[in-house]
Formats: structure tokens, C-alpha cells, sequence
């Protein structure tokens, strides 16, 4: 069974920042890309921030220069670090993982259980 488990969110004023973590856990073979989603009240959601086994990243407009995502894959952890925040990044955000299970053949989704980041005065 694999877990991913999301840590860091709060509250926190306009301009300040926050840094989420992102670990799984469980039978995992291999993770390939990991990614920080996030979804508004009545909005859908929406890719925040990706990063490849390898270290390529790619960022929504939104956030470029303002958020920056990395990893540790010897800890199966994806980072984000979230600077100038706005009012307008509230939102829960969500670790994504595409990873191999131990007994599985293929990559799979695997989704965290979102974590609340709220920016307001």
C-alpha cells in the first residue's frame, strides 16, 4: 500500500510564505514525476508545480517566481516553497505522485490528502 502524506500549510499573510512537504510512503518500486496540485472553493483544480524523477520542472503561470518545487528522491519528498503568497493561492493544495508500486506492472495517480494553505490579513 502506498501513502502520501502532505505537511505544512497554515495561515499566513499576505506576502509571507509557507513550504509544504510531500512523503510517500509504502511499496513503492520507482516514483516518477511528483507534483503540487491545489484547488479553490468553487474552482477546479489546478497544476501548481511538476518535477521529474530527473529534475525538470514546470510551473503555472500564477506562481513563476514566486513558488519553487524540488524533491529528495533517497526520501521519496517533494517540496514546495511558497514565497509572496496572495490571497489569491488560497486553496487546499494536493501532493501528486505517478509511481510504480512493489506488485504492480504499471505507474499509477496517487494523491495526498490535501492540506489547507490560507492567505489572508
Amino acid at each position: 500500500q502506498v501513502q502520501l502524506v502532505e505537511s505544512g500549510g497554515g495561515l499566513v499573510q499576505p506576502g509571507g510564505s509557507l513550504r509544504l512537504s510531500c512523503a510517500a510512503s509504502g511499496s513503492i518500486f520507482i516514483i516518477y514525476a511528483m507534483g503540487w496540485y491545489r484547488q479553490a472553493p468553487g474552482k477546479q483544480r489546478e497544476l501548481v508545480a511538476g518535477i521529474t524523477s530527473g529534475g525538470s520542472t514546470n510551473y503555472a503561470d500564477s506562481v513563476k517566481g514566486r513558488f519553487t518545487i524540488s524533491r529528495d528522491n533517497a526520501k521519496n519528498t517533494v517540496y514546495l516553497q511558497m514565497n509572496s503568497l496572495k490571497p489569491e493561492d488560497t486553496a487546499v493544495y494536493y501532493c501528486n505522485a505517478d509511481l510504480r508500486a512493489t506488485m504492480s506492472l504499471r505507474s499509477s495517480d496517487y494523491w495526498g490528502q490535501g492540506t489547507q494553505v490560507t492567505v489572508s490579513s
